[in-house]
């Protein structure tokens, strides 16, 4: 990786926050019009507003807390429901939705963590909505990885694609960039290869090929 700890820790960390603003600028903008005078049909809209950011920041933290922290790298079985809810609540708040297909019925915390990663990356891809597919299949013991993002008006951006290389974009690293390289690293810690193509279609496919188990 060429970036040094200490930026790649401060990129992500921002991103991060970055995040959790969206969600916690609704809850502070339906607060202080609560606070201000109103009829009863804004306060109402208000509170309405007030709560479904307050969803959106529990859902969101959640989320990054097993994508991004301790949990994700225990070792062992990871909780298929749980990891399924967790990104279902988070994309609830975001545009695309998202359809699962996932024929082994075993995930360790890492594949699980990986799986979430891949999510945000689709995000880059899926800005305007969509879905994303998501499937899982073993063969002889290594696990591939299959996002596929179907929608209108899909790009697959350059930046993106050379963060999951594990090269620097062209306009250097940013938060806006970064979380690929997350994925990759990720990736890379479970012995797999990351691949993205946009097909003539449109389509958007990211995949993780090669994931070995774990000891």
């Amino acid at each position: 990786m060429n970036l040094d700890h200490a930026r790649f820790a401060a990129f992500i960390s921002a991103r991060l926050c970055h995040d959790i603003v969206s969600p916690a600028a609704t809850m502070s903008l339906s607060l202080e019009m609560l606070d201000s005078p109103g009829s009863a049909e804004e306060k109402e809209q208000s509170e309405r507003t007030l709560r479904e950011g307050a969803h959106g920041v529990t859902a969101t933290l959640q989320f990054l807390r097993y994508a991004f922290g301790s949990m994700g790298l225990q070792p062992g079985t990871a909780d298929v429901h749980q990891f399924k809810k967790l990104t279902d609540d988070y994309l609830r708040f975001q545009k695309p939705s998202i359809d699962w297909d996932l024929s082994t019925p075993v995930l360790t915390f890492a594949e699980a963590r990986l799986i979430m990663n891949l999510v945000m990356v689709c995000l880059t891809a899926t800005v305007r909505g969509g879905i994303i597919h998501v499937n899982v299949r073993e063969d002889n013991g290594a696990k591939t990885l299959t996002l596929t993002c179907k929608g209108d008006r899909l790009k697959l951006k350059e930046d993106v694609v050379k963060a999951l290389k594990g090269e620097e974009p062209e306009h250097g690293w940013r938060p806006e960039n970064i979380q690929p390289m997350f994925a990759k690293l990720t990736c890379d810690s479970l012995g797999g290869t990351l691949h993205a193509r946009q097909a003539p279609d449109g389509t958007v496919v990211f995949m993780a090929t090669g994931l070995k188990p774990q000891a």
